[in-house]
């Protein structure tokens, strides 16, 4: 036992701070709070801690528990205090636990869990023996308590928990004990035991799958139990193994489908939802769709029904309300995790594929799957689609969109009678979960549906009149998912019947009285701005009008996506948004927004944003309005990194939030693209000087950071050249440093950005120039080796061959002789991004390489003749450039060539002819 004592009087200090802390005053709170960090730095403050949870009987149950709490959040300290009081602190959890009233033993036990993970298992093992002690106790309390913090600990860190402690292992004996506790009589128990079974399934640990038929078994036993928690784990586990070891389930699969099947509709919400993550698991796993296939006419109509929004979900939403007026929370405003700017590439048939950014129920961007972003998606389309937490409702519906992603027309067929009679119900709740499901099944039934939209979009645009405030906004959110057929400029009388209408619709929602119609109808907006893109052009006027109105009439949470939907605006009409009237409606309720926002309130953030894609798309246009804007996003570039390095000299200090400085960045970029050599007598009249703080933005420690100043290098590249010229010596160490081969997952798009920007550096130095030159071989040496990692994400592979091919335009000589080395893996690259004036500089800059080194791409013929055909409209002068190289080789060597072609497939052999005559 430890001979840890408290001294009084900091005794006395703790007990009184934590004393103070139950004042609900937000000024003696934050003082509190600091208070309290300052004490993490006492050596023994742990000990103190876990002494007035244990010892004090006489404090107040409240002061203990307050104690315990701080003990959890604190156990960290554990592994660096001295012996002795990380003795004191585990024997007097471990005594609190055992001896205590309920409210101090469920806190000493949330301790326990928190010192376990901090310290690991292996390293307290007579916490763990204790435990499983405790779980024989003749105490039921105690029992229960004891499965509890084996509970928490095995869903926390499982793989923490399956190791090896002095040449036994644990979960050895504790699974054969938890496979016994599933029978207790006590349910609680019983629950526990399953759940702590269940943990170990995804990380296939040994100790479990040892006893896997006795654990399927016991799975099977329990599926009737009479307590809906036990149920719950049942299904759980069922879930787990599915995705972790479906062959063990597929020879009772239809007992296990029939069970969840049933348990899907169970009374019991929580039961429900864990037995319908079994159908999106199923779905998801493209393995397993054999399986799943005989149980679609099934399963889609039970999905369907569990669509209707439950007795809870109405009351919580209070959906009825006309609540245009009614300030919101602050509590309702989620945070926007503000990315930055990252330059990446159109493919050819990108929406064909899939590639275009999606949006979820109410607008938010959900990521792709991309190699760059090693994110889950969580099922973010339907997470948002209200704003309760995840539901049965919300689990349906994402289980249905990836059932219509793998089988397509099938579920249709399986839904068509269904769903058509919850569309025509006259119980209102039927139609929205109705309409629901049609934007579900949006993405993977397109085909199918398509016949049937002439009579659906008509349906969804008549039910944005419903009195019922959640049926219009499910209506917005799948005119948003259909928004591309909609948007399609297939004819005159098409644009009329349904863009129109469809467009006229969700403006009117826009506008609704209600904040939630509001919300979707905005996002669903945004959607289709994205969608119509210059189609909308001829509309400006009552668009922006609409828009411009909504700034008025919208609480704070919508003013938020309302920004992205002016933003998604700009983006998608581009240039035409410079006419002199559309700038006289949009920018005086911007400005007038601006004017009123402190340079540290974070509603900045997304209205700078919004104003980025508001000035590239102006152009000069925005000229009246860019010196404030300008001067601004100098300041808080300026401020930010001041308040940056005084973080870096006193870590005491909470870090700044870099979100106000990457997104002045990108407004910059914005600036720079819209007003081009127009920015030189704004940076002339601003101090500090943007370019020397550019050079400091390149440098900072958080890869957001440099990610949006690599970009600001390019932009001011482009538009700029001579004003940057004189800080690229500095600018250029710096960008070849950040080029790496492998970058961390949060490097990636900083890499990008470095990748691309060389590029734009190199083409407006120009041909041979003598300072660049100095950097061709360094970059190129860092460029060659992304391009050909096996690993490198593939927007990182496109920038790297566009910035190679772009050096090589300018100084062929010396990029030549490493052409045999990439020319294969270039053409890879860039042989399906979609034509532009990038890929067409970096195509002439390959020719350029091969005309000066036509040996280089003798062993890449096929990947260099494929690049070249897979063009729809190269510029006159590469065309030019492909003839010149095609004739040349083929007049160099007739019979060579001719032996060589006919090897290529029929497609690349016809369009050379075609095009090109050999």
């Amino acid at each position: 036992m430890s001979t840890w004592t408290p001294q009084p009087a900091g005794l006395q200090e703790i007990l009184q701070t934590i004393r103070d802390s139950t004042d609900t005053q937000g000024n003696v709170q934050r003082a509190i709070t600091h208070k309290l960090n300052t004490f993490t730095r006492v050596p023994d403050y742990i000990a103190y801690l876990a002494y007035i949870l244990t010892a004090l009987p006489q404090e107040e149950d409240q002061i203990r528990t307050i104690a315990g709490y701080l003990l959890k959040n604190n156990a960290r300290l554990l592994l660096s205090v001295s012996p002795e009081v990380a003795e004191y602190a585990k024997s007097a959890v471990l005594q609190a636990f055992v001896s205590s009233p309920p409210l101090i033993r469920n806190a000493a036990g949330h301790d326990i869990v928190a010192f376990l993970g901090a310290l690991e298992p292996r390293n307290w093992p007579d916490c763990l023996q204790q435990l499983v002690n405790m779980l024989d106790s003749p105490d039921p309390a105690l029992q229960e308590a004891a499965f509890s913090v084996f509970e928490k600990a095995c869903e926390d860190f499982p793989r923490k928990m399956d190791v090896e402690i002095n040449g036994t292992r644990p979960l050895d004996y504790m699974i054969p004990k938890f496979l016994v506790l599933s029978e207790h009589p006590m349910p609680k128990m019983r629950s526990h035991a399953v759940a702590c079974l269940s943990y170990f399934v995804p990380i296939n640990s040994q100790s479990l799958f040892a006893h896997i038929d006795a654990f399927i078994a016991c799975l099977f036993k329990r599926a009737s139990d009479e307590d809906p928690s036990v149920r719950r784990h049942v299904c759980q586990a069922l879930v787990l193994l599915l995705a972790a070891r479906p062959e063990k389930l597929m020879p009772e699969m239809s007992n296990v489908a029939e069970y969840m099947l049933y348990s899907t509709k169970d009374k019991n919400e929580s039961v429900a939802l864990e037995a319908c993550e079994f159908w999106l698991t199923f779905a998801e796993d493209p393995d397993l769709a054999a399986f799943l296939h005989p149980l679609l006419g099934r399963v889609a109509p039970v999905l369907l029904d569990c669509m209707i929004y439950g007795e809870d979900d109405l009351l919580w939403l209070d959906g009825d309300t006309e609540d245009t007026n009614v300030p919101d929370k602050e509590t309702d405003i989620k945070p926007r995790h503000y990315g930055g700017k990252t330059h990446g590439l159109d493919r050819d048939q990108a929406q064909a594929n899939g590639q275009e950014r999606k949006r979820g129920a109410y607008g938010e961007e959900t990521l792709d799957d991309e190699d760059e972003d090693d994110y889950d998606l969580d099922d973010d389309d339907f997470a948002d689609e209200m704003s309760t937490e995840w539901n049965l409702r919300k689990c349906a519906a994402a289980a249905l969109d990836v059932l219509a992603v793998r089988f397509g027309p099938e579920l249709l067929n399986v839904l068509l009678g269904p769903l058509k009679s919850k569309l025509w119900s006259a119980e209102w709740l039927e139609r929205e979960s109705g309409i629901l499901a049609l934007g579900a099944m949006a993405e993977g039934c397109i085909d199918a549906i398509e016949p049937h939209l002439t009579t659906l979009v008509p349906y969804l645009i008549n039910t944005l009149n419903d009195p019922k405030p959640l049926v219009r906004s499910i209506a917005c959110w799948t005119l948003g998912r259909y928004a591309s057929w909609c948007t399609q400029p297939i004819s005159e009388q098409h644009k009329n019947t349904y863009f129109v209408p469809t467009m006229e619709g969700l403006l009117r929602m826009v506008l609704d009285d209600n904040k939630r119609v509001q919300e979707a109808g905005c996002s669903a907006f945004a959607t289709l701005e994205e969608d119509a893109g210059p189609e909308l052009v001829p509309y400006l006027e009552p668009v922006l009008r609409n828009l411009v109105f909504a700034f008025e009439k919208y609480q704070h949470k919508n003013t938020l996506i309302l920004y992205d939907a002016v933003g998604t605006l700009a983006d998608a009409v581009g240039r035409a948004l410079q006419n002199p009237a559309y700038v006289e409606i949009l920018m005086p309720p911007l400005t007038s927004r601006w004017a009123k926002l402190s340079d540290n309130d974070d509603d900045l953030i997304p209205l700078l944003e919004c104003i980025a894609s508001v000035t590239i798309a102006m152009g000069p246009a925005f000229s009246p309005y860019a010196l404030p804007v300008f001067q601004r996003c100098v300041n808080i570039i300026h401020q930010s990194l001041l308040m940056y390095q005084a973080y870096q000299q006193s870590p005491d200090l909470d870090e700044p939030d870099k979100s106000f400085l990457v997104v002045s960045l990108d407004l910059l970029s914005g600036l720079a693209q819209g007003m081009g050599m127009h920015l030189e007598t704004l940076i002339g009249q601003t101090s500090p000087n943007l370019l020397q703080l550019l050079t400091v933005c390149l440098k900072h420690p958080q890869a957001p950071v440099r990610q949006s100043a690599y970009a600001l290098v390019g932009d001011l590249a482009m538009g700029c050249f001579q004003l940057l010229r004189p800080h690229l010596p500095a600018i250029m160490a710096e960008l070849i440093e950040q080029l790496d081969p492998e970058p961390k997952v949060e490097f990636i798009s900083a890499c990008n950005n470095a990748a691309w920007s060389v590029g734009e550096v190199a083409l407006r130095y120009g041909r041979d120039d003598p300072e660049f030159q100095q950097w061709v071989n360094p970059l190129i040496a860092r460029l060659i080796p992304i391009l050909l990692h096996p690993k490198a994400p593939r927007s990182l592979h496109e920038n790297a061959a566009v910035s190679i091919g772009r050096i090589g335009l300018m100084h062929p000589s010396i990029v030549a002789p490493h052409l045999p080395e990439f020319a294969q893996a270039w053409c890879l690259a860039l042989y399906e991004i979609r034509d532009n004036e990038e890929k067409d500089s970096a195509f002439r800059g390959l020719c350029t390489l091969v005309q000066t080194n036509p040996a280089g791409i003798a062993k890449s013929l096929l990947w260099f003749c494929n690049a070249i055909i897979r063009w729809h409209q190269p510029s006159a002068e590469l065309n030019s450039m492909f003839q010149q190289l095609l004739s040349g080789f083929k007049h160099h060597d007739e019979a060579g060539w001719a032996a060589q072609v006919s090897s290529f497939p029929p497609v690349i052999q016809e369009r050379l002819a075609t095009r090109y005559g050999v």
